[in-house]
């Protein structure tokens, strides 16, 4: 009976004793970050050790963005869903949480931060600024420009200055920032046609006009600045830059929803490239780790109404020689495909369950641990050495 007694004791003390949670071991990468489906949390995935960390900054919708320089540090938003987000950054484990605009122009009510974009080198992070301005007749203006602060933090300085650009998109060497600016025009007979010059003293209608986007891009340290395209009609959108930096890919729509692959070189004066011609849904892009080919989640393409893996080739007209990509059955519904940087990974939302593919091994699984999100998942920085080399 004592012996018993004695190991139950035994057995009482170890449960006592602390243990290190499996979500606070240093993280080893590559990392992916995401959020969960109610927006109240970030977890980060450790490829390396195959965990999870749940990361909380309070109440808010929570959306990770990218990572700092050496992948140290989350760059994420926080937002009520009213008003306009905040952007932040911390440590991999939450703490050190810091706000990284600052900006005493409007009340804190009056402005915030969408879609930031840590660039390659971790050094700038550019993102929409949003602001929404009084007028003298008790009206609002939101306006939204291009801007970019340092990783560390600070006031914001602008790339943009007409008041309507979204989508800042890095190109892999930091030199280059795409992003789309729309414009507003006065609808023609048809979706191809531009309407005639409004007469001079005509009434001027702002809810008839249509709002439509075309790619510009801007040199880092914002000296250098052009239009890429130049559409009479139809909305560019989703800029994507091949891995060798010579190429942007891009939707263009004639009209809402129905979308065309198109691309064109980083060049003043060039000439973009029609890929597909018949209308699709296209609901996301990415480049092959080579640049061969675009690899696009779409739907309605080449007969298909399922949103599939596709190789959108270079050459040719992908509406017949784009090529299914993966295609296994059990992977569908697929949205927001993302190759790790050293192109052994590819990471994608299917049916809204992350689903990662070791590309190495010819095999796939789905992430259980990290449930159904509503982001993109985001990859750490191509240098991430580990999270003990952060703590040095």
């Amino acid at each position: 009976m004592f012996h018993h007694w004695r190991k139950l004791i035994l057995l009482i003390f170890l449960w006592m004793l602390p243990v290190q949670a499996q979500d606070s071991l240093p993280l080893v990468g590559p990392l992916l970050a995401v959020n969960t489906s109610e927006q109240d949390q970030i977890l980060l995935y450790d490829i390396g050790t195959g965990t999870t960390r749940s990361l909380s900054f309070g109440d808010g919708w929570h959306i990770p963005w990218g990572f700092t320089a050496g992948g140290c540090r989350l760059v994420y938003t926080l937002s009520d869903g009213l008003n306009p987000a905040r952007m932040y950054s911390a440590n991999l484990d939450g703490s050190n949480a810091v706000e990284l605009v600052q900006y005493t122009e409007l009340p804190a009510a009056d402005w915030g931060v969408w879609e930031p974009q840590p660039s390659p080198d971790g050094s700038k992070i550019a993102f929409t600024f949003v602001r929404s301005e009084l007028n003298p007749d008790g009206t609002r203006d939101r306006t939204y420009h291009i801007a970019w602060v340092a990783s560390t933090g600070g006031v914001p300085e602008l790339y943009s200055a007409t008041g309507d650009e979204h989508e800042p998109e890095w190109s892999p060497d930091g030199a280059w920032l795409a992003y789309m600016s729309y414009t507003r025009r006065v609808p023609g007979s048809d979706i191809y046609s531009t309407a005639a010059p409004t007469p001079e003293g005509q009434p001027y209608n702002p809810d008839a006009m249509l709002r439509e986007a075309d790619l510009w891009v801007v040199s880092t340290d914002g000296q250098t600045k052009y239009r890429l395209t130049d559409f009479p009609t139809g909305s560019a959108r989703a800029p994507r830059w091949s891995p060798d930096g010579t190429l942007v890919g891009f939707a263009y729509s004639p009209s809402g929803g129905n979308d065309q692959f198109w691309m064109i070189a980083n060049a003043e004066g060039a000439i973009p490239t029609q890929l597909s011609y018949e209308w699709n849904l296209i609901l996301d892009t990415t480049w092959l780790p080579d640049s061969t080919a675009m690899l696009s989640a779409a739907r309605d393409f080449q007969g298909i109404s399922d949103n599939l893996l596709w190789r959108i080739p270079l050459i040719g007209n992908a509406d017949t020689d784009a090529t299914r990509y993966w295609a296994d059955p059990n992977l569908g519904y697929a949205d927001y495909p993302r190759f790790s940087p050293d192109g052994r990974w590819l990471v994608l939302r299917s049916s809204y369950a992350v689903a990662l593919i070791d590309l190495t091994a010819g095999t796939w699984r789905l992430l259980d641990s990290l449930g159904q999100g509503n982001t993109p998942p985001i990859w750490s920085s191509a240098n991430f050495a580990g999270e003990a080399e952060c703590l040095k």
